[in-house]
């Protein structure tokens, strides 16, 4: 007999339908028997702190009214207010945002940043939209969401789809509300609003930090190294220039109009001017095609994905020759993808740590509004590579400790760092 619908577990609920939210309860199963005694709380671990949706209704230039669904997940704020990004695309669904609320709550610990984890996101393809209509459906949506944010609640920052501007229009939104000028109730602004500078590159670099010693780590110089990039926006786009600047060979580059490969290295400054024109990389001169099967194929000192989750997978993670993957985007690896390269010897560089100089800056962001003063852009990268190193050290030292890989190793410092705290806070009521 069939299933009936109207008995069907919610999807974010059924363990056969769970998304990326499944994949995050899966990486907590792996580490909670290094949790020792912390482990009674793992299941603050499995849990939003509390998730929102809420509808978005905006009339359109045409006239006519249109309904979006959005949301806003806090996952854990035992360390801190939430921080996290808000993302516009077509595809946002409500196990998505929890899984990324959920790994911004590992990253931030993994870092030791104050923060907790939180996401949000707007069920819209942006593209099909105004400028005029994109303001009022982020301003309706800020609105929405504007009883569980604050400088000291919860933090949105830019994500897919959303940039300084999108931020602009929230922190004023949220001001009008409040009636204040709050510039610390998002990171990611304009620099004439409180933004910081630093933050455009902020993930990149940290991509290119972690990269470095791990690259060292595995035995691998820089100088010389084939380095393979998917997606070429500010975190891909940024750790290519910034490998390409230290002498590594960055020989192929995806995106989402096609590939290019050049095997004695792609001109990247070149390659970034011709991108921006065109919208992308396809098609760019003194390269070659390449497919995306053929890409993943390529031999390869370091290997990034920056793009969106869950591109390594069962798949093709087979068929990769990488000596080390870079994770430059939230979540691009399956579990399944994970074991396939780990035992292949691979050596991953897991996202909640790689990717963390982008919530790295946008901390500086939130403590410079705090306080009026502002750094400048060579004593933020200074600050930015410091707190990388010491994460990435910290990490490894785990992960040599306990033998096992960097992702189960930064799991068990994050996951430990939240627990604690959750312990000694206790219970209220």
């Amino acid at each position: 007999m069939s299933e009936n619908p109207k008995h069907a577990l919610p999807s974010y609920l059924d363990p056969k339908h769970l998304g990326p939210w499944g994949i995050y309860l899966e990486q907590v199963e792996r580490v909670t028997p290094y949790l020792g005694k912390l482990a009674k709380w793992v299941e603050t671990l499995k849990r939003p702190k509390r998730a929102l949706i809420v509808d978005v209704p905006v009339e359109l230039d045409d006239g006519t009214i249109a309904h979006f669904e959005g949301y806003r997940v806090q996952h854990n704020t035992s360390r801190g207010p939430g921080k996290g990004g808000v993302r516009f695309h077509q595809d946002v669904t409500l196990s998505e945002v929890m899984a990324l609320s959920a790994w911004m709550s590992v990253k931030s610990a993994a870092v030791n940043l104050p923060f907790g984890g939180a996401k949000g996101g707007v069920r819209i393809d942006p593209h099909n939209y105004s400028r005029a209509e994109l303001e009022r459906i982020t301003r309706r949506y800020t609105s929405e969401i504007g009883v569980i944010i604050g400088p000291n609640k919860d933090i949105p920052a830019p994500d897919v789809n959303t940039n300084a501007q999108t931020m602009a229009w929230m922190m004023d939104t949220y001001s009008m509300n409040e009636g204040a000028t709050a510039t610390g109730v998002v990171t990611g602004k304009p620099i004439s609003l409180g933004g910081s500078l630093g933050r455009v590159e902020a993930t990149g670099r940290g991509v290119f930090v972690v990269g470095c010693e791990a690259a060292r780590d595995a035995g691998i110089t820089i100088e010389g190294a084939r380095v393979v990039i998917q997606g070429f926006g500010n975190v891909g786009g940024t750790a290519a220039r910034l490998f390409h600047d230290a002498g590594a060979k960055v020989i192929a580059v995806l995106d989402h109009t096609g590939g290019v490969h050049n095997a004695g290295g792609l001109e990247i400054p070149s390659l970034q001017a011709y991108a921006q024109e065109h919208d992308g990389v396809a098609g760019a001169p003194h390269a070659d095609a390449i497919c995306a099967a053929d890409f993943w194929a390529l031999e390869t000192e370091l290997l990034i994905p920056a793009a969106l989750e869950g591109q390594i997978n069962e798949d093709n993670a087979g068929s990769i020759r990488a000596k080390v993957v870079i994770e430059g985007a939230n979540g691009p690896t399956t579990p399944e993808a994970d074991d396939i390269l780990t035992s292949k010897g691979t050596v991953i560089v897991p996202d909640v740590l790689a990717n963390a100089g982008g919530v790295t800056v946008s901390y500086f962001e939130w403590v410079q509004d705090f306080s009026s003063f502002f750094w400048t852009e060579a004593e933020i990268n200074h600050r930015l590579e410091a707190i990388m190193w010491a994460a990435y050290a910290s990490v490894a030292q785990v992960a040599r400790e306990h033998k096992v890989s960097l992702r189960t190793a930064a799991f068990i410092t994050a996951c430990t760092r939240i627990l604690e705290a959750r312990e000694v806070r206790g219970l209220y009521p």
